[in-house]
């Protein structure tokens, strides 16, 4: 399901709030926002021809309206007037996100921050940009700093639980996320996101009690079955996951990410043929999904098929360069191969996205050795053995590679 854009007013900030979508339209929580308010225009000490009051609310009554080039205009005459204005760089910023412009967005944001240090919705509009681009460990100082000002900030918490999933701080994604508990029992989607960040904690009983409560909420529609179905996979209970992932198939065959998990659940269960071939469906229905690529890279890695594989990751990085599947898996072809500093280009840059991976930390250890960098290497090792003795990464460790959440990080549209 693709999210929608609703606007309203909402105290002195001057910033684009999204919320993630959800699967299901029963979450209304999943829908952006927008937070704005004409009574904190900027005031000009300088005389200038145009009211700079008068501008910036014709700009913002032009970003709520969507027309992105008169309340550009408007806010760039308020900045001619007052330089200082930082309720203007920041709803510029909100402009530069809606056009994914998200270099020059973070150039406004921080601007805007500087001149605005007390506005914490500034804040969580840098995180949010860097949410967008995959950047999670990025993201993750300016949701806790938004945090640190707002503790009741439903937002900025879900925010910063995802973005530990999403790196595999699975402890600290609990720690965000249980909170929300009240507010959020009865959202699906939330309690599908607790229950993995739980289960890859080693937390059973809070694990045990998102998953049934998943159960008594999610009613008998499609999405709930595709969630399910995914709770199980990252469960290890694969038969269980293919019978609800048919039967969301059965209810809507369409519905997004579903045949990814089904690919994800054949290739688990060893039915090649099935698993390739669901891939394919999905992307028939979004060639733009770089998750689907990957897993198709990961699925010729099984089949020793590296020409296939090296393919697959390169098609995913083309649609998407924060993939760290994808990085890693080109990282292991190209050691394999004697590349060896395309393959530490590679885990260098998977590393960044994914810092506490032991696996990266391990191979990046083969790698300098390959290139007789001993001492650098000896490093890699000794963080890899001291990150599996803490239990990071014991589940992957276990059972491979976590289930893919693409549904989690897609953007407003």
């Amino acid at each position: 399901m693709r999210s929608r854009l609703i606007s309203r007013i909402f105290g002195l900030c001057f910033f684009l709030a999204f919320l993630l979508p959800q699967t299901s339209p029963a979450t209304p929580s999943a829908e952006p926002r927008i937070f704005q308010d004409a009574s904190a225009a900027p005031q000009s000490t300088k005389p200038v021809a145009i009211d700079p009051r008068a501008e910036f609310i014709a700009g913002q009554a032009a970003l709520q309206s969507g027309d992105l080039a008169a309340a550009e205009a408007a806010f760039r005459h308020v900045l001619a007037a007052n330089p200082r204005a930082g309720g203007a760089y920041a709803n510029l910023g909100v402009i530069a996100m809606r056009r994914k412009q998200w270099d020059h967005a973070i150039k406004l944001l921080q601007k805007a921050s500087q001149l605005e240090p007390k506005v914490s919705g500034i804040r969580l509009n840098l995180g949010l940009v860097y949410y967008r681009q995959g950047e999670y460990a990025v993201a993750i100082p300016w949701f806790s700093d938004v945090l640190r000002a707002q503790p009741d900030s439903e937002q900025a918490r879900y925010l910063l639980g995802l973005c530990n999933l999403f790196i595999e701080h699975y402890a600290d994604a609990v720690t965000a996320l249980q909170p929300l508990w009240p507010q959020k029992s009865d959202d699906f989607t939330y309690l599908y996101v607790l229950d993995i960040a739980a289960h890859n904690a080693g937390q059973s009983d809070l694990d045990q009690k998102a998953l049934a409560r998943l159960v008594e909420v999610g009613g008998d529609t499609p999405q709930f079955h595709l969630l399910l179905g995914k709770a199980e996979l990252s469960h290890q209970e694969n038969d269980k996951a293919i019978v609800d992932l048919e039967r969301a198939a059965a209810g809507n065959p369409d519905l997004p990410f579903l045949h990814l998990n089904l690919g994800v659940a054949y290739m688990r269960s060893g039915d090649s043929q099935r698993a390739e071939a669901e891939f394919r469906r999905e992307i028939a229905l979004d060639p733009d999904l770089p998750d689907t690529y990957e897993l198709l890279g990961e699925f010729f890695v099984r089949d020793n098929n590296e020409p296939e594989a090296e393919k697959y990751f390169r098609e995913a990085l083309t649609r998407s360069s924060k993939m760290p599947g994808s990085l890693f898996g080109l990282a292991k072809i190209y050691l394999h191969q004697g590349n060896y500093q395309q393959a530490l280009a590679s885990v260098d840059s998977a590393e960044k996205l994914v810092p506490d991976n032991q696996s990266y930390h391990f191979v990046r250890g083969q790698i300098l050795q390959r290139l007789g960098r001993h001492s650098e290497a000896q490093a890699e090792f000794t963080t890899s053995q001291k990150l599996l003795n803490a239990g990071i990464n014991k589940e992957r460790e276990k059972y491979g590679e976590p289930v893919p959440n693409p549904e989690l990080k897609q953007p407003p549209q």
